[in-house]
């Protein structure tokens, strides 16, 4: 009886090492694959927080209409040296192509909310699609043929719509930030919801369309701010790319 009581034991004990290593893996893995894995060819979704072992975080505007506000912050952006993400409208960008080249000519980065700044879940497939192809020509033709990321308008998306945009080699991009400054709560809220918030790889939406009359003034605070809590402004592509890079290792 000793003798296989012994044996139990050890068994258990194995078990429970065995068991005990596989739980520790998967809830490693479960909190990378949420970082990482945001372009799988199995499961396409939108990417929406970068690597949160790094104190790399972007900074992303969207604008859809105006143009007062956009150089506003495009102002603010060149003061403190920080490069953002643009998610503009190819309708927008027919408007405002010297705006466009401003957002080109300090480095920041430039990607698309499709043509019409329309829901795509109030849309048939076919017409997201022909949104999407509209919008990737009408760049072209302003000069601007590698735009390849993109936010849905109002980020309103589905499988479907994000498995469309994986087809046509666009990259969906979200957000997990988002002070709601284009309802104008308050500059004191904007920086606040920013601030308190924000952490290691997050991705913040702000909007830089005419709506935002408080976003260029909340920016005073919230750049220096960020980078003396130890952050580093990046770009969407550059978050992603530390992103890829990680998850290579961890495969």
């Amino acid at each position: 009886m000793d003798h296989f009581y012994v044996i139990g034991r050890k068994r258990i004990k194995g078990w429970l090492i065995i068991s005990l290593a596989l739980i520790s893996a998967l809830l490693f893995w479960s909190q990378k694959e949420m970082v990482f894995s945001v372009f799988s060819n199995e499961t396409p979704v939108a990417l929406s927080k970068g690597n949160a072992d790094e104190p790399n975080i972007a900074l992303t505007f969207n604008i859809s209409w105006g143009e007062e506000r956009a150089l506003d912050i495009l102002k603010k952006l060149e003061e403190e040296e920080v490069q953002a993400t643009f998610f503009v409208s190819g309708e927008w960008a027919e408007r405002h192509p010297d705006i466009l080249q401003k957002i080109s000519d300090g480095k920041h980065e430039l990607g698309m909310l499709g043509y019409r700044y329309k829901s795509y879940l109030d849309q048939e497939i076919d017409q997201v699609r022909k949104d999407l192809l509209y919008a990737r020509d009408v760049f072209e033709k302003l000069g601007y043929e590698d735009v390849e990321l993109l936010r849905t308008p109002s980020g309103h998306f589905n499988k479907e719509i994000i498995e469309l945009a994986e087809s046509l080699e666009f990259k969906v991009i979200h957000w997990n930030i988002n002070p709601n400054d284009w309802k104008n709560p308050g500059t004191s809220e904007i920086i606040d919801t920013v601030m308190k918030n924000t952490t290691n790889g997050d991705i913040l939406l702000l909007h830089a369309s005419d709506a935002a009359k408080q976003t260029a003034d909340a920016l005073s605070t919230i750049l220096p701010g960020l980078v003396n809590k130890g952050f580093q402004l990046v770009t969407i592509s550059e978050l992603m790319n530390q992103a890829h890079a990680e998850t290579k290792i961890v495969e």
